[in-house]
């Protein structure tokens, strides 16, 4: 069964959250292929410098606790727990409940943004995989009501355990608190992986990409493509800042340039204006209904 958050427990797992997204806002560049985010102004969202004290200290807590003993406990809780069994529209009704009070700088529900991402693939004419990927790709964040230990395993940047933290990932001197920062193995460049196994052999940090990931892999007929998208999306320090290519096969770069093109709609859609969730609902459970079943296992 979810466990009960309170008003501000969602609220601050919000407030994070979107000071992450700002975060790599500011650091990111425009996607070239995308038509809706060619308009907008960056100066629009929170500046970089102001968002850093936040963002900093989620990251020495995500930093410090993300070790490979916690991720491989992690799966095995998840392959062990029942959590909820439902289909993809409650899901995104469950998730709207997170947050009783909205982020001080948007007035957008979490359901919005899952719009919102959804609206803009499809007025840029992606096919439907994508826009219904767009619509599901932070039901992941359901893992907060979940049991999570915190905030620190259900959202920011993620990257891979097991190896040498790469100094792309945000804040890297950050790492030094963790076990596995000076382990006689995880701290060489392979760690416990061969060099180019391919992503899908490796321990990325768990949060709510891997966790959806995990989930719909076998409950969709989504594309490899999209669960590319979903898995990886943030994957900041490979998809951005091109850390881990000795750890990538031929399949990988198929999985870079999709998520690449997914990027700027989570990123930038936030600024759109406001979906009526009732208005589109019968257009995304059409497509919903076309991906997946009736109810998934959570």
């Amino acid at each position: 069964m979810p466990i009960a958050v309170t008003g501000n427990a969602g609220r601050a797992l919000d407030e994070a959250s979107d000071a992450i997204d700002q975060v790599n806002v500011i650091k990111g560049k425009w996607n070239e292929e995308s038509a809706f985010d060619q308009e907008k102004d960056k100066t629009q969202f929170r500046d970089y410098d102001a968002a850093c004290d936040r963002v900093k200290n989620f990251y020495k807590e995500q930093h410090e606790k993300q070790t490979v003993e916690f991720n491989i406990k992690a799966r095995v809780e998840f392959n062990n727990k029942k959590r909820a069994r439902m289909g993809v529209w409650e899901a995104m009704e469950m998730l709207n409940t997170l947050v009783d009070e909205s982020d001080p700088d948007t007035d957008l529900s979490q359901i919005e943004h899952l719009l919102q991402t959804a609206e803009a693939i499809r007025r840029d004419g992606k096919p439907e995989w994508m826009q219904v990927t767009g619509l599901v790709h932070d039901l992941g964040k359901l893992l907060f009501m979940f049991g999570s230990q915190g905030q620190w395993d259900v959202v920011g940047d993620t990257f891979v355990v097991g190896c040498k933290f790469s100094d792309k990932i945000i804040y890297p001197h950050t790492f030094e608190g963790n076990p596995d920062f000076k382990d006689a193995v995880y701290s060489t460049e392979c760690g416990i992986y061969q060099r180019h196994c391919g992503l899908d052999n490796v321990m990325l940090s768990w949060g709510h990409d891997e966790y959806l990931y995990h989930v719909l892999k076998d409950q969709s007929t989504l594309p490899e493509e999209a669960l590319a998208m979903i898995r990886y999306h943030s994957f900041y320090p490979w998809h951005r800042e091109g850390a881990y290519n000795h750890l990538m096969n031929e399949k990988d770069q198929k999985y870079l340039e999709a998520v690449q093109a997914f990027n700027p709609y989570d990123l930038y859609s936030k600024s759109d204006g406001t979906c009526d969730p009732a208005r589109l609902r019968p257009y995304y459970e059409g497509l919903i209904g076309k991906f997946f079943p009736p109810v998934l296992d959570w």
